[in-house]
């Protein structure tokens, strides 16, 4: 793939976070990349990139636009821990759906399919867990649920006429980030450390993630036997999740946390906000949600050995060096 320039790769979500790290990176080294997505981006047009606007949900889009691929990145999806069921299912599952159907229909022969490691996340400390762990009995939020039902979908499609890999990239930041570190940023004045523990989680800087992704198309070619796996990614490098976000803030100029409150104080707050949004029918996010606020009070962190060995992943940037260029973005825009 990476020697052959006429190679056609079509990227869903191009325009975002992830998604466009790795049509950088493709187009980079000589690949005719396509971006499918709902708008468009003069970021991806200055690099002369390729880019059909449509929705997910629509087959005849989503088909016209996989019918000259040679295999697809799937990275498109609707994340966040608040909304409408239907709203997470028509993009995360209608969306998938769509995407393996296509890819069938027009013999595209590679899929490369993002989901994320929340699929497993049961509410407690996951520490060191490789790809075996199973679903959970209840998921915690509609986004979890959704990755878990589509990813369960590329599996079944998964064939001889169509290699997959998933792959689960946990807590993307870097520059350019709209999801993570605005969150952090935004929410500075109000953070709170929860509990008192120092639980160590997983994160990818971006470039790592994309990095990732194109390795995993690459040796769907040189070693087909992978197809149908799933890999978690990530630093390999767990860290506890205050320093982090401490080093997030601190890229961004602003204060520590130093404030603290128990892990069952704040879920109470938390399932009273969401109580109060549901009730009203307020459709923004509450301040506070128990998924985030478990999530923030466990350790959730996983053994990358999988990817280490079967698709020769290593991290390119280290933490201390994706911070400092996460701190000259910060300061630049």
């Amino acid at each position: 793939m990476a020697n052959d320039p006429k190679q056609n790769v079509l990227v869903t979500g191009g325009g975002g976070f992830l998604g466009s790290a790795i049509v950088k990176m493709l187009h980079e080294r000589g690949d005719q990349v396509t971006s499918f997505s709902r708008g468009f981006y003069p970021e991806l047009e200055s690099m002369g990139v390729k880019q059909v606007q449509g929705d997910l949900c629509e087959y005849k889009s989503v088909s016209n636009a996989c019918r000259e691929a040679d295999v697809v990145f799937h990275v498109a999806a609707k994340p966040g821990v608040w909304g409408k069921y239907s709203d997470f299912y028509n993009t995360n599952v209608t969306g998938t759906v769509n995407i393996v159907n296509a890819c069938l229909e027009h013999e595209v022969p590679r899929l490369v399919h993002t989901s994320s490691p929340s699929v497993v996340f049961n509410g407690s400390d996951m520490e060191g867990v490789n790809e075996s762990v199973p679903y959970p009995d209840y998921f915690h939020s509609h986004y979890s649920k959704t990755k878990a039902i589509a990813e369960q979908y590329v599996i079944k499609s998964t064939s001889d006429k169509l290699k997959t890999i998933i792959l689960r990239p946990h807590l993307i930041w870097g520059p350019k980030d709209n999801h993570l570190v605005p969150r952090i940023i935004s929410r500075a004045k109000r953070l709170v450390r929860i509990g008192s523990r120092d639980n160590l989680v997983d994160t990818v800087y971006i470039s790592n993630a994309a990095h990732a992704h194109i390795l995993a198309a690459d040796k769907l070619v040189e070693k087909p036997g992978l197809s149908g796996n799933i890999y978690f990614v990530s630093q390999d490098e767990p860290i506890c999740v205050w320093d982090m976000i401490n080093d997030i803030l601190g890229a961004a100029g602003l204060d520590p946390i130093n404030k603290s409150m128990p892990h069952g104080l704040v879920r109470l707050i938390a399932a009273i906000l969401e109580l109060v949004y549901m009730t009203f029918k307020i459709k923004e996010e509450p301040p506070l949600t128990r998924f985030v606020v478990d999530e923030l009070a466990s350790s959730h962190w996983f053994d990358i050995s999988a990817i280490k060995n079967d698709l020769g992943y290593t991290p390119l940037v280290s933490i201390n060096e994706g911070l400092k260029e996460l701190e000259n973005w910060l300061r630049n825009n």
